[in-house]
């Protein structure tokens, strides 16, 4: 007889540390391999949930188009927080016609 554990909803603690742990741990993704277009990654050098070294400097090297965007004293939520500078940045990431 199979064990069945209760579900639990995605905002648990628990689930949120696993999917901390799977994300730094990881080294790689093959869905970032292929990608040849340009990739802008805007990251706050200050996010606690996902560290800037873990991610923002690692995600830009995975993709070979990609280009990083360091966001000084930012934390997780930039696009909240400091909405007009990702916004200046993805009209100058952006091609102008």
């Amino acid at each position: 007889m199979a064990l069945t554990l209760p579900r639990r909803s995605p905002g648990q603690p628990l689930d949120r540390i696993r999917a901390i742990h799977l994300f730094l741990t990881r080294t790689g993704s093959p869905r970032t391999e292929g990608i040849s277009i340009p990739v802008l990654d805007i990251h706050g050098d200050d996010d606690q949930v996902v560290p800037y070294g873990h991610s923002g400097v690692l995600s830009a090297k995975r993709v070979k188009s990609g280009k990083l965007l360091t966001c000084k004293g930012a934390p997780h939520g930039i696009p909240t927080t400091h909405a007009d500078q990702v916004n200046a940045d993805l009209l100058a990431f952006l091609p102008q016609e």
